[in-house]
C-alpha cells in the first residue's frame, strides 16, 4: 500500500512573454513520505521548495515543461538536494533560453515511471503547450500532475513560445480524458479540478 502524500507549494514570481514580465504564482508538488519525497516542477526560487522539502530525501525533480516561469529554480534546487533533473529532450530549445552552459540530468519520456514511497507516477506526453510538456499520473493517489496542460475550466494557454492549440486538445482528450472521471487535476497554476468537470467543459 502507498505511503505517499502530495504536499503543494505556491511560489510568486514573473515569466516573460514577447519582451514583457508577468506576475504569476506557480504550484509546485511533492510527493512522497516523512523520508523521501519527489519534487513536480521548479519555479522562481529554490528557497521555498527546500523549505518545503524538509530534509527528506529528494528522488528527483520532474520538470512538466520547459517554460521558464516551470524551470528558473531547476538547477539552484538540484545543488541543495542533490537530486536530478528529469526534464524532456523536445523542450530543449526553452531549456537553453532560461540556462544556458546548465544541462538537465535525465531526459523525461513516455512511460518513464517513478517510484517515492510506494507510490508509482507515470509520465504521459501530452505536447501542446509545449512539444515536451509532459504530465505524472499517480493512480494510487487518484492523481494527475497535469503541468499546463489542464485547468480549472480547461487547457493551458496556447500563446507561449511552441504552443499549438490543436495539438493541446488532441493531447487532453487522448491521454487524459481516457482517466477515471474521479482523478483529481493537480495543475501548474491555480486550483485542482477533476477529470469529469473539465471533460463536462472540453467535450
Amino acid at each position: 500500500m502507498s505511503t505517499a502524500r502530495i504536499d503543494k507549494v505556491v511560489i510568486p514570481g514573473v515569466f516573460s512573454l514577447d519582451g514583457q514580465d508577468f506576475d504569476v504564482e506557480n504550484n509546485v508538488w511533492l510527493v512522497g513520505d516523512d523520508d523521501e519525497v519527489l519534487v513536480i516542477d521548479a519555479p522562481h526560487d529554490a528557497g521555498p521548495i527546500v523549505e518545503a522539502i524538509g530534509g527528506r530525501r529528494v528522488t528527483a525533480i520532474v520538470l512538466t515543461h520547459g517554460h521558464n516561469d516551470h524551470i528558473t529554480a531547476a538547477p539552484a534546487l538540484r545543488e541543495a538536494t542533490g537530486a536530478p533533473i528529469w526534464f524532456s529532450g523536445q523542450d530543449r530549445m526553452l531549456w537553453d533560453m532560461t540556462h544556458a552552459g546548465a544541462e538537465p540530468d535525465q531526459d523525461l519520456a513516455p512511460g518513464t515511471r517513478f517510484t517515492v514511497a510506494r507510490t508509482t507516477l507515470t509520465a504521459l506526453h501530452t505536447p501542446g503547450h509545449s512539444p515536451g510538456s509532459t504530465c505524472l499520473h499517480a493512480p494510487d493517489l487518484n492523481t494527475v500532475f497535469t503541468g499546463d496542460t489542464l485547468f480549472h475550466g480547461g487547457p493551458g494557454a496556447t500563446g507561449r513560445s511552441f504552443s499549438d492549440h490543436p495539438t493541446i486538445l488532441d493531447s487532453i482528450r487522448s491521454q487524459l480524458f481516457s482517466l477515471h472521471g474521479d482523478t483529481v487535476v493537480r495543475t501548474g497554476h491555480g486550483d485542482d479540478t477533476t477529470i469529469a468537470a473539465e471533460l463536462r467543459n472540453l467535450g
